[in-house]
């Protein structure tokens, strides 16, 4: 995938046991709503700077190794996570209600399976030092890709 002039990138993380590329590659119309984030600043990507057709790369996290494991795009507009208002959801927030949701969610649609690139494949690559996913202490579940990252990258996962 090319990078676009009106385009954005994100790298969103996934722990593979809940959604793995795979997973979202097997939904319908491969794609999934992108529910749990339960961060504010992760949150306001969705909401605010996420358009449809953006660019994701779709991150294994929780697992090890973690990394890159497929291409996705944003697929659709942010609206609320039914999550935060489902008593035994593991990301229910009795704070939210119906009239004013505190979490939103984008859907994503997984594109491909790439050949998996870990933290020390990235790091290998001095056009990369500055991924926000590979900056100490990052936790953040969304992060934004720069177009030359994403330009770089494209590269590598062929």
């Amino acid at each position: 995938m090319t990078a676009g002039p009106d385009r954005r990138y994100w790298l969103m993380k996934s722990e593979p046991q809940e959604c793995s590329i795979d997973d979202a590659l097997a939904a319908p119309a491969a794609t999934v709503p992108w529910v749990g984030v339960r961060n504010y600043q992760a949150r306001n990507f969705m909401r605010d700077a996420m358009r449809l057709g953006d660019g994701v790369l779709f991150w294994h996290s929780g697992c090890e190794p973690p990394g890159i494991a497929g291409l996705a795009e944003v697929a659709s507009a942010p609206y609320p996570d039914p999550t935060q208002f489902e008593p035994g959801s593991p990301y229910h927030d009795p704070s939210a209600r119906p009239d004013a949701p505190r979490w939103m969610l984008v859907d994503v649609r997984a594109l491909r399976r790439t050949p998996y690139l870990t933290p020390a494949a990235l790091r290998a690559h001095p056009e990369l030092a500055g991924l926000q996913v590979l900056r100490r202490g990052n936790r953040l579940s969304i992060t934004p890709v720069t177009p030359q990252e994403w330009v770089f990258l494209s590269g590598l996962l062929g």
